[in-house]
């Protein structure tokens, strides 16, 4: 079996483990909830116990205060207490519901506790009627004396028969508690292992998987060495042509526009004007077509004459309005820095004419201690997310656009492009190296 379905294989284990643990653990949770919730039940059973004992107390010494003082106040004391017990009999009735011999023991407790505040209210009557009447109390006494010791043994009984079903449950619970703990925590750990393992054929494979990457990282590195070599020869290969258009062409137009001009001064003004004309024409293409290929102001005055020649010519080809700021030092850019920016530049500046419908832009150059940074914006329709999706994946991301990027790369910089509101912006940073800053600072200084 290969490492990879072997790890596969032990997470599927370790997953189904855990399901099944955690299947366990609800059963057990359940009824361990179950067995506490009857451990609550016989502690309210015995509280209940102990409230109608205390009421069925209070009723007694209510009356006793009553017939001693006759104060109301005890007068009311007893009513209410009187008026208390039904309901609590009626509650205990209900906690003992599930228990045929305490609810045995809970009818003959209700009975005795009917006659025993029957004998109270006829007390208390008695009194009201005939308050010297001190035989009949005493006869009331007496009869309630059994009663009251019935009560308090068919309480206790009561008490005790709770306290057994109490010890039951806690220990159940208990023993549902240890099972759970340990069933999960059994479970745990052979999850644990599976995961280990898994975790360690994972390791093998992702191992393997950098070894292949690493390679394909290495041939990535060097196809895109390949890239900015090809990049440079064609730039040298554009400085070349534009030289030659410059000296050759250009040279051979001028000649021919000069003798031109000496022939017509004897014939045939009009037609030699227009190819006077023609030829001027011709020139100024002849500039134009060199400069773009590569601007001899880029090599001669730096990046900022050869930006604002070329923006020049832009904005009167295109009609777009074009606004750039630059800083003081941008002529102090190393060459190889300066001619991947004006490159950046243009592809960027053609893109905004071509597909952006936007009627101006603004270009910003910063210089920092260790980098550079161009900025291109325009406030056309901007560019679509799928697109930009493209390319921050390296996708279809068009001619120029990756272009501008592997310039970038090749600088060992980065290009981003980000939507704006409204337009595109896109901007480019650049490292300075430390042998490329020493010269700037001498000549700063």
């Amino acid at each position: 079996m290969s490492p990879r379905r072997k790890a596969r294989a032990a997470f599927v284990s370790a997953v189904a483990l855990l399901c099944l643990s955690a299947l366990a653990g609800y059963v057990t949770i359940t009824r361990l909830l179950e067995s506490e919730k009857w451990v609550f039940h016989t502690y309210e059973a015995r509280a209940a116990l102990g409230d109608l004992d205390s009421t069925v107390v209070w009723a007694g010494r209510a009356r006793s205060n009553y017939l001693i003082s006759e104060a109301n106040e005890y007068l009311s004391q007893f009513e209410a207490a009187s008026r208390n017990i039904p309901g609590q009999l009626l509650h205990l009735r209900e906690l003992t519901q599930d228990n045929p011999r305490q609810q045995e023991l809970c009818g003959r407790l209700e009975e005795l506790t009917a006659r025993r505040i029957a004998l109270l209210q006829e007390s208390v009557q008695l009194k009201q009627k005939s308050p010297q009447d001190e035989q009949r109390q005493a006869e009331l006494q007496n009869q309630s004396l059994p009663l009251t010791s019935e009560i308090s043994s068919i309480v206790q009984r009561m008490r005790e028969e709770e306290q057994r079903l109490l010890e039951i449950r806690e220990q159940t619970s208990h023993r549902l508690l240890v099972l759970a703990a340990t069933s999960l925590l059994v479970t745990f750990l052979l999850a644990l292992g599976l995961l280990v393992l898994h975790y360690r054929l994972l390791s093998a494979e992702l191992e393997t998987r950098e070894k292949a990457e690493r390679i394909a990282r290495d041939g990535e590195d060097s196809l895109r060495r390949l890239t900015g070599r090809l990049l440079q020869l064609q730039d040298a290969e554009r400085r070349k042509f534009s030289r030659e258009l410059h000296d050759s062409l250009g040279q051979y137009l001028a000649g021919v526009k000069m003798n031109l001009e000496m022939f017509s001064a004897h014939r045939q003004e009009g037609l030699f004007a227009e190819a006077i004309h023609l030829l001027d024409q011709a020139i100024a293409e002849t500039r134009t077509i060199s400069h773009l290929l590569h601007p001899p102001l880029l090599d001669e005055a730096g990046f900022s004459s050869a930006a604002k020649w070329y923006l020049e010519g832009f904005g009167q080809r295109s009609g777009i309005e074009v606004k750039i700021e630059l800083p003081d030092n941008v002529d102090q850019l190393p060459k190889p820095v300066a001619l991947g920016l004006f490159r950046v530049l243009q592809e960027s500046l053609t893109n905004i004419h071509r597909h952006s419908g936007s009627s101006k832009a603004d270009i910003a150059l910063t210089i920092l201690p260790a980098r550079v940074s161009l900025t291109v914006r325009d406030y056309g329709k901007g560019i679509p997310a799928d697109f930009l999706e493209n390319f921050s994946h390296g996708r279809n991301s068009g001619v120029g656009l990756a272009g501008m990027q592997e310039r970038a790369r090749e600088l060992g910089g980065q290009l981003n492009i980000r939507p704006c509101e409204p337009g595109t912006l896109i901007s480019i940073t650049l490292p300075l190296s430390n042998e490329i800053q020493a010269p700037n600072a001498s000549a700063a200084d």
